[in-house]
């Protein structure tokens, strides 16, 4: 089984408590999205984990605890960009903060298990593709000897989203728009030996040496421990999407980091109702069980990392 931890929130930068101890107890509960009274019993133990990967814009909270997943195999997906406070309100400042974090956690736990993500990209009057070019090289520049590649997206605007930029005057992506930044990405990441992937984008960039990413990705899972991973796509997710299937122990509207272009978060008054609730010792993320209404289901699940000839699994720690 594989953990996404998580796409619905940052729980290395503001949950990271709850999950170590959900790792301690063996065990987290997760509600249905599309059913709130549904909820499944996840089991965590390292017999059933086989892989942990984690999404976040600041692990710090996180790095002085990674001795506590010593049991458990992980890489993360860091995203950062350049975006000033107008567009991600509440993570810390790049240059001062994020970018340092980001070569400490490299430095403990290696290059190729950091994934940078400069995502998503939107256009406006302020974040014109120049913008872009410039800030994108110079993080790549202080990036290119603490990971190995850059996965990048352009800005879908949903429902959500749209509401959530109101006020940003997005200029929506064309085809030609796409191609000529990511012609200008592709040119600056390869110049630092960095490869370069797109997440969830249909289009053909394979002009500009640009692939189509796996962020769940089974390939990764099987260079870093030599084993085989017995796992299909993610029928959950769009068609355009390479992840491999997961399990995701987050919850929707507990984001804190702000994000005007984040889809996970419906609005900022339900991110701090929800908020409120965070206890660090619930089974539950910022949520607690409701005897009479909801429903526990215990989750079905096993380990799909093949064994080696011993019978035993191979743990990268």
């Amino acid at each position: 089984m594989i953990i996404s931890a998580s796409r619905r929130t940052d729980i290395p930068a503001f949950y990271s408590d709850w999950f170590l101890n959900r790792l301690q107890e063996g065990y987290a509960l997760v509600r249905n999205p599309l059913n709130i009274h549904q909820a499944s019993k996840i089991k965590l133990t390292p017999d059933v984990v086989d892989f942990i990967v984690f999404w976040t814009k600041n692990p710090e909270p996180l790095l002085l605890k990674l001795d506590k997943l010593k049991d458990y195999n992980y890489y993360f997906q860091f995203t950062l960009t350049s975006y000033d406070s107008d567009i991600e309100e509440n993570v810390p400042k790049k240059g001062k903060y994020v970018i340092q974090t980001f070569k400490k956690l490299s430095d403990k736990i290696g290059k190729n298990r950091v994934i940078w993500r400069y995502d998503p990209i939107l256009l406006n009057d302020k974040y014109t593709i120049d913008y872009h070019t410039k800030n994108f090289e110079k993080i790549a520049k202080q990036l290119s000897d603490y990971t190995e590649k850059c996965t990048i997206s352009f800005l879908d605007l949903y429902k959500k989203t749209e509401k959530n930029l109101s006020g940003c005057n997005i200029t929506p992506f064309n085809e030609q728009l796409i191609r000529i930044l990511a012609k200008n990405l592709s040119e600056i990441a390869h110049s630092y030996d960095l490869d370069i992937d797109t997440c969830s984008e249909n289009i053909d960039l394979s002009e500009f040496q640009i692939k189509h990413a796996r962020c769940i990705d089974a390939d990764l899972m099987e260079k870093l421990t030599d084993y085989k991973f017995k796992v299909s796509k993610d029928k959950n997710q769009r068609k355009e999407c390479g992840c491999v299937e997961s399990i995701d122990i987050g919850a929707y509207n507990t984001c804190k980091n702000g994000c005007r272009y984040c889809y996970a978060n419906f609005n900022q008054k339900q991110v701090d109702i929800n908020y409120a609730k965070y206890d660090c010792n619930s089974p539950m993320l910022c949520n607690k069980i409701d005897s009479l209404q909801d429903k526990i289901t215990e989750r079905k699940v096993k380990s799909i990392m093949e064994k080696n000839c011993n019978g035993k699994q191979l743990n990268i720690f």
